[in-house]
């Protein structure tokens, strides 16, 4: 009996350890372009120490309402197993009374006392690169708040420029010189300022190891700032990351401000773009197209920051589930050249309309359905890396419909979407992908096999795949077997114990 039992036992692991695994595929010399970046703001985030809840009041949009450090520290977990590879936290540096978001500087070289203690970021850094993941935060250069002793220091009255108002957009000399929100500007042609930002960024990276800044309003400070800071600050760090975000309402040539050093800028008119495609439905995506910006793999690609309206609002306003635009949303924004950028409260369709609607506080207790949609994708997009560094075709496109293709070495990914109010049928032929094959569904694993050279692929709305292209799988004869053998070897083995029990 004993040496039936242990047999069976031995062919039920030799079954299971030979059933096809789909491992990970390790990216070499990983880049930044294979990055998934979770963007927060720590103060609407999450309250893990009720110690620093100064002046909380979760009733009012414009009060701190109590997220810190350690409340990021405490959901890395959450963040990794979505598949996110990068954090990105709004400016943590010490603010003037109000200054939940970060940008009313007070202190360069402080970390804010509402969201903890520096030796608690420094442990959130370690923490999260123990995890593999990497930490970017805001690095505020073109002002300081209102109360900042510089103001009244009158030893750094050049310090700032002239205050005046912005009365054209359009105006460089007036972005990068005028009072934005009647905050004092700094003039950083004044060689004691620009030394001084600069020590201050050296700082931060030497002092707590983070990987990147992102840069708040890079269009308001002068390009030559820019060049400097970029060299400066890459010095301290290999591979230290630069993300530019601009202004929402200024138009910005991204590869003058790529010529300074600055990796990845934010595109908002790409951004705008976006959301009219997948806020509704029957979209042509012919205008995602034209994104003619340098080195596009490293593009920021979002829906929605700190500074717009949730898409989610797009969504509602268009009367659709937030639920189902999401999905093809994300997965455009996961399999197309770019670098994801995710809002805290995407992956719960968080809505919100101005600010400081938008930047209301993430909700842990909620359905997870979306939340499980963006793990997927994410697991896809760090295993396939034609993902990320494939090369891009698009195949089909119409009216909220689109296939297309990447391919990275010998591997090849074709991702259809259909975004439309009706299901879809696509023929792909040989001439589009190679014939005799099949195409294998990661997402819903869905299975196309090649039939006269030709791809037929059938999409519900409101529903995506994405597929790779592998050798037909055929018919497995030695596990239908081996499965043959274990359940003979199991019925034998009942039907001894119970005539052993008679």
């Amino acid at each position: 009996m004993r040496k039936t039992l242990m047999t069976l036992i031995l062919i039920c692991f030799l079954v299971i350890t030979s059933l096809p695994v789909q491992a990970e595929m390790e990216k070499e010399d990983r880049k930044w372009q294979d990055e998934t970046i979770y963007s927060i703001m720590v103060d609407r985030f999450f309250d893990a120490n009720t110690k620093n809840d100064i002046d909380v009041n979760t009733q009012d949009p414009l009060a701190y309402n109590g997220g810190d450090f350690q409340g990021v520290m405490d959901k890395l977990d959450y963040i990794k197993e979505m598949g996110f590879t990068a954090i990105r936290l709004t400016s943590i540096v010490d603010n003037t009374d109000g200054g939940y978001h970060g940008y009313w500087v007070n202190d360069f070289y402080k970390t804010d006392e509402h969201f903890g203690s520096l030796k608690t970021f420094k442990k959130l850094v370690q923490e999260a690169h123990q995890r593999d993941m990497k930490v970017i935060i805001d690095f505020v250069t073109n002002n300081v708040s209102k109360e900042h002793p510089w103001v009244t220091d009158k030893t750094k009255q050049d310090w700032f420029n002239e205050k005046r108002d912005i009365h054209d957009l359009k105006d460089q000399d007036e972005l990068e010189n005028a009072w934005i929100n009647d905050l004092p500007d700094l003039n950083q042609d004044n060689p004691e300022v620009k030394n001084y930002l600069l020590d201050a960024a050296k700082w931060w990276i030497n002092e707590t190891d983070i990987d990147g800044y992102s840069l708040p309003e890079i269009n308001f400070v002068p390009e030559t700032f820019w060049s400097e800071f970029s060299k400066e600050v890459k010095k301290e760090k290999e591979n230290f990351f630069l993300l530019g975000i601009t202004s929402t309402n200024s138009k910005v040539d991204l590869n003058i401000y790529k010529s300074t050093g600055i990796d990845s800028i934010t595109d908002y008119q790409y951004s705008e773009n976006l959301r009219n495609a997948f806020a509704d439905v029957n979209q042509s995506f012919s205008g995602l197209e034209d994104n003619e910006v340098d080195k596009p793999e490293l593009q920021p690609v979002f829906f929605d920051n700190e500074m717009t309206t949730r898409f989610t609002r797009d969504i509602v306003k268009n009367k659709h589930f937030p639920g189902a635009r999401w999905k093809t949303a994300l997965t455009y924004m996961y399999s197309t050249p770019g670098l994801p950028v995710v809002f805290y409260g995407s992956e719960i369709a968080l809505n919100g309309g101005e600010i400081p609607d938008n930047r209301q506080p993430m909700n842990f207790r909620t359905e997870k359905e979306l939340i499980d949609y963006i793990t997927k994708l994410g697991e896809l997009r760090n295993q396939l890396p034609s993902l990320t560094r494939g090369s891009m075709e698009m195949l089909y496109e119409k009216d909220g419909m689109a296939v297309y293709k990447r391919v990275y070495q010998d591997e090849t990914a074709i991702i259809a979407i259909n975004n439309t109010s009706e299901s879809q049928s696509i023929t792909l032929n040989n001439d589009q992908i190679e014939g005799g094959k099949e195409l294998r569904g990661l997402l819903k694993g869905d299975l196309v096999r090649s039939k006269d050279n030709r791809y037929d692929l059938i999409i519900d709305r409101d529903e995506a795949e994405v597929y790779v292209l592998a050798k037909k799988s055929g018919i497995n004869l030695p596990l239908i077997g081996s499965l043959i053998v274990v359940y003979v070897l199991f019925t034998i083995f009942i039907v001894k114990i119970r005539k052993r029990r008679k």
